[in-house]
């Protein structure tokens, strides 16, 4: 079978599908037909909700990571940071998105380095009602995506888009939240070391839970790397921290911590919050 009759097959299983449980496995393995991929997951970021995996290959991800990612590290994650603050949708690889100092992060570390994954493309769509969808491809024990590959994942995109919107065409289709979870993480995100640190000293924060390097905040903040340094220096000093590490697990902690936040720095209800008692 050649691979136009075997991708129009596949398109015929899959358009049954729309609006049932098995679209997005089935829409995972329509692109499989035409790019071999590793693993794959289906990200559905609704307008107010935390993001929820609407599919995924099995071991893809692994607990506790997951439930970590979907209740605050998403914030720091390439693909979100595209969708939601820059509005990019369509085709997208990693390494397009990702800050120049992705690999060395701590984000990258907990949540890419351990996967495996030797490269990822994936697709960005608005959703009704202000939400977006993230299809990612990932690729473990072959090689990176060819040029052609790529090529062809990105002519269909429109397709996929189509189809996306078809299955997802209500504003929340799962029945959206009373709350603005996600508002709330991404204000809490912005006030992160407010009550402690200077605007300077927070946008420098910022980039560096983002990924960015020494050279690229310099660039972003036009300020000379040494100014960057002292700032960082700074920082973790007022934040009793030594390393990026220190900073990613501190903001972690204080986001996954909070309970019915409105506004106002994470940290201070974080600091506030009694130590568990050691088991006796």
């Amino acid at each position: 079978m050649s691979t136009i009759s075997a991708f129009s097959q596949s398109l015929t299983d899959l358009l049954p599908t729309l609006g049932s449980e098995r679209f997005s496995g089935a829409l995972v393995d329509t692109v499989r037909g035409l790019v071999p991929v590793d693993e794959a997951s289906v990200i559905v970021y609704e307008k107010a909700s935390l993001p929820f995996i609407e599919y995924t290959d099995p071991g893809a991800w692994a607990q506790p990571n997951l439930d970590t990612f979907l209740k605050s590290a998403f914030l720091l994650d390439p693909y979100f940071i595209a969708a939601s603050r820059e509005k990019k949708s369509g085709f997208f690889r990693l390494r397009d998105l990702a800050p120049s100092g992705f690999r060395r992060s701590e984000y990258y570390r907990v949540y890419y380095k351990k996967s495996r994954l030797r490269d990822e493309c994936g697709y960005l769509f608005p959703l009704q009602g202000g939400g977006f969808i993230n299809i990612s491809l990932g690729r473990i024990s072959m090689r990176a995506f060819s040029k052609p590959q790529l090529r062809l994942l990105e002519e269909i995109a429109p397709l996929i888009a189509v189809l996306c919107r078809m299955h997802w065409k209500t504003d929340q289709p799962y029945g959206g939240p009373e709350k603005n979870l996600r508002g709330q993480l991404e204000t809490a995100l912005g006030c992160f070391g407010a009550s402690v640190l200077t605007q300077r000293e927070r946008q420098v924060t910022n980039l560096i839970l983002l990924g960015h390097t020494t050279k690229k905040l310099a660039e972003v903040l036009k300020i000379s790397p040494e100014t960057v340094k002292l700032h960082r220096k700074h920082v973790y000093a007022k934040l009793d921290i030594q390393t990026q590490s220190e900073l990613f697990y501190l903001f972690i902690d204080s986001l996954m911590s909070i309970d019915g936040y409105n506004s106002g720095d994470p940290l201070i209800a974080y600091s506030q919050k009694p130590a568990t008692s050691p088991a006796t």
